[in-house]
């Protein structure tokens, strides 16, 4: 499909720098499997869902994955940022780096008062990797303390992360440290409404998928045949599989929190829809055409133009529909984004 017909109008003002407080205070867009469309709020989720229905949630833990610092070993130290990307040994890690042509294989590098290392490689002109001096719990414990929480470029853009970011951006059961981006539908749930949807009798399980930096890359592509996802690291507890397959026998929905979430069902998948353990990486990219195996409803925070997980919205509700639906959270002025208000969708039969 032509790219270009995921794009819209978004007023920059219209772009949350902060989250709502309380969390489930968030505004809750509605679309219905036919298409209509209502106005809620988070914390209304119950009346949504019904006894019998399942909310999955992604329960990994965002670290604080951004380090500034400098280069050192040359004749002048430039300041330098990474943004830990993946682990490839206890003392390795490859990172985004900025400016990166400041950066070259053989080049130190200090961050803060705790943490130096070396450029070992660099596999492309925006990528290094970096062997630390320190190795395994000790570098996880320098970098909480020497990290920044890493906001998404359009909030980073705006303001540097602060101590309420720290708690902003982790959901209130987070409990797998590993993901470069929180799970953001996950953001707007707190323990008040957990306890409101058991007593309505709605179970909850859980997944985890450790959210990568391609969540923040744009696609540059023209036609979404020609776009790579990067790939993920995903988990799906047999236990939890096998309670999901009775609550659909029993006629209950599933419903999804966040992209991530979905993804990672929709991974552990069979055609029939069944779900089995799921323990890898996942790179699965979601566009109209795809016929959905596990979820019923996605409750999702409001995306940027042209991505994929705007890609992933119009193909679970279709894209006519999702368009309406974003053009209708524009003129009611909705918050976007990761610290934005939600939307919760209905797939469409």
């Amino acid at each position: 499909m032509d790219v270009a017909q995921f794009d819209f109008e978004l007023p920059e003002t219209l772009i949350a720098l902060r989250p709502a407080e309380p969390r489930d205070a968030a505004r809750m867009l509605v679309v219905r499997a036919d298409g209509a469309i209502e106005h809620a709020r988070v914390r209304d989720l119950p009346r949504y869902l019904r006894a019998g229905d399942c909310l999955v949630v992604n329960d990994t833990k965002v670290f604080p994955a951004r380090l500034r610092g400098v280069r050192t070993g040359r004749a002048t130290e430039p300041k330098i940022e990474v943004l830990l990307v993946k682990r490839t040994a206890p003392d390795s890690f490859l990172a985004f780096a900025r400016p990166a042509r400041k950066l070259e294989p053989g080049d130190g590098v200090h961050f803060g008062s705790r943490i130096g290392g070396r450029v070992t490689a660099k596999p492309d002109s925006g990528s290094v990797e970096i062997k630390f001096d320190l190795s395994g719990a000790a570098l996880d414990d320098a970098i909480r303390a020497e990290g920044e929480m890493p906001l998404p470029p359009y909030i980073a853009g705006k303001r540097r992360a602060d101590a309420r970011d720290s708690v902003d951006y982790q959901t209130t059961f987070a409990a797998h440290e590993g993901s470069v981006a929180a799970p953001t539908a996950g953001l707007h749930l707190t323990p008040w409404l957990f306890d409101a949807l058991g007593q309505a009798g709605v179970a909850r399980e859980t997944v985890t998928l450790h959210v990568g930096p391609g969540t923040f890359l744009p696609v540059t592509a023209n036609d979404t045949r020609e776009h790579r996802m990067h790939a993920e690291w995903a988990e799906l507890a047999a236990g939890a599989a096998a309670r999901l397959d009775t609550v659909r026998a029993a006629g209950g929905r599933i419903a999804a929190v966040g992209t991530t979430t979905l993804r990672t069902l929709e991974s552990a998948a069979a055609p029939d829809g069944t779900l089995a353990p799921f323990a890898r990486e996942t790179d699965i990219f979601i566009t109209p055409g795809y016929r959905f195996r596990a979820v019923d409803i996605l409750l999702t925070n409001f995306h940027l133009p042209r991505s994929t997980l705007f890609m992933l919205v119009s193909a679970f509700v279709g894209l006519d529909v999702a368009r309406a639906a974003y053009a209708e959270a524009v003129r009611h002025g909705y918050r976007f984004y990761s610290y934005g208000d939600a939307c919760l969708l209905f797939r469409r039969p």
